[in-house]
């Protein structure tokens, strides 16, 4: 029944995040992916079984709070036996039996024991939830990975756009130099100029598209789902401010281990505890309890037993040493991690903020060069220019398009790194 209510649970997580996509199969967003992509990534399941194993382990340890039966049998041969050599007048006490037999069953009951079996089933709670953090670290830095194809293929498609733009000014130049042509004012090689390169300008289109397929095809295999060639990808909406505040699921993974490290202390204190256990002993054998009759009888013991091991407070100073130690290890990572990740903050919003300014030029360049088309565009219709002086400026005016296209992606790119790099 469990096993059927977690396959059911599975199925409506599947359920939930790739009926969007069947339902919009032409649009996707960044969130999908990674949605899709933590569902089907290997590592996910290895989560699953960390889960599995400390839900057993703890388990298992929660049996020592139940009554512990052993069932023991014996027997010996001995080379003598008590015996009792004062005569007695009308009594004769049987000397007892060199082999001797005897078959028990123990029961024990814990009473106190320490806390140790609460620690230790704390401690596979702490160790999985450690490992399972783990999973979570590989399961971010595949956001990385996803960020960097998504983006490019924004990228592409920003540049498909520009090839469209180029096609329809070539075009146009083309319609007017035919015309000319046919009046007899200019040379065929002017509209041949011009057709190659609206030829070699669908050779870069064909270049884009067979690019786009490829990265189309690696978000397919994260997602385990095939996207079609045409999928419009969602831009990101990418925070322009945002705090300096490092939330990474590294900083939990520290916590964690910490936890963990405070937890092998615990452990260690009710170790060296002493034990108390109620314990009832039934058994059959020659002799009994009463040794001084030589046949085979029933007895039983009952009682309380009190054990107190002192070996271990020999070794506990040095063990908590060294859970110290590891606990400043787990504190140099953190702040090793931090300071990387502070570093690559700052790198990240200079980068911004170089790119905001480069936009904003590019803005200005990309106006100067279409009033200088227009005026190109102009001047070939009436004759003044050839068309490869017309094809320069076409090429002017891409060059300076592709420039924003370059640097407006850069900017995504950035902004979306500054969300990875800090966890938002």
């Amino acid at each position: 029944m469990q096993y059927l209510t977690t396959w059911l649970k599975k199925q409506i997580w599947i359920i939930a995040v790739l009926c969007p996509i069947f339902l919009s199969a032409q649009n996707l967003t960044m969130q999908q992916v990674y949605d899709s992509a933590r569902l089907h990534y290997p590592a996910i399941r290895q989560k699953k079984l960390v889960q599995q194993t400390a839900s057993l382990t703890i388990d298992n340890l929660s049996k020592g709070n139940l009554p512990q039966v052993s069932i023991n049998g014996q027997a010996s041969y001995q080379t003598d036996v008590t015996s009792i050599s004062i005569p007695v007048p009308g009594i004769n006490i049987e000397p007892l039996s060199k082999d001797q037999y005897k078959i028990t069953a123990d029961v024990s009951q814990v009473l106190y024991d320490g806390g140790l079996i609460k620690q230790q089933q704390q401690l596979q709670n702490l160790n999985a939830a450690v490992e399972g953090q783990k999973v979570e670290v590989e399961l971010y830095q595949l956001k990385q990975r996803i960020n960097q194809i998504y983006v490019s293929i924004l990228y592409i498609d920003e540049q498909l756009k520009q090839v469209e733009l180029i096609k329809d000014d070539l075009n146009t130049g083309i319609k007017k130099v035919q015309a000319q042509v046919d009046n007899g004012v200019a040379l065929r090689s002017n509209v041949d100029v011009l057709k190659a390169e609206l030829l070699k300008n669908e050779q870069h289109k064909i270049e884009l598209a067979a690019s786009r397929k490829g990265m189309i095809d690696v978000l397919g295999l994260f997602m385990q789902h095939s996207l079609p060639a045409s999928v419009v990808l969602q831009k990101p909406l990418a925070e322009t401010t945002m705090s300096e505040d490092i939330t990474r699921p590294e900083l939990d993974l520290y916590a964690k281990q910490n936890l963990l490290l405070q937890q092998q202390n615990e452990l260690i204190n009710a170790k060296n505890l002493p034990k108390a256990s109620a314990f009832v002993q039934g058994g059959y054998g020659r002799p009994g309890l009463n040794l001084l009759k030589n046949s085979f009888e029933p007895y039983g013991i009952g009682g309380l037993r009190v054990n107190w091991s002192l070996g271990g407070l020999y070794t506990a100073k040095k063990e908590k040493q060294l859970v110290e130690i590891n606990r400043q290890s787990v504190d140099v990572q953190k702040e090793t991690f931090l300071l990387n990740t502070q570093t690559q903050v700052k790198q990240q919003q200079s980068e911004i903020s170089k790119l905001q300014q480069l936009i904003s030029s590019d803005r200005e360049i990309i106006d100067l060069r279409v009033s200088v088309k227009t005026a190109a565009n102009a001047q070939l219709e009436n004759g003044v220019i050839t068309a490869n002086d017309y094809l320069r400026e076409v090429n002017a005016e891409d060059q300076a398009r592709q420039l924003l296209i370059t640097h407006q992606l850069q900017l995504l790119q950035a902004q979306v790194n500054l969300q990875l790099i800090t966890g938002k």
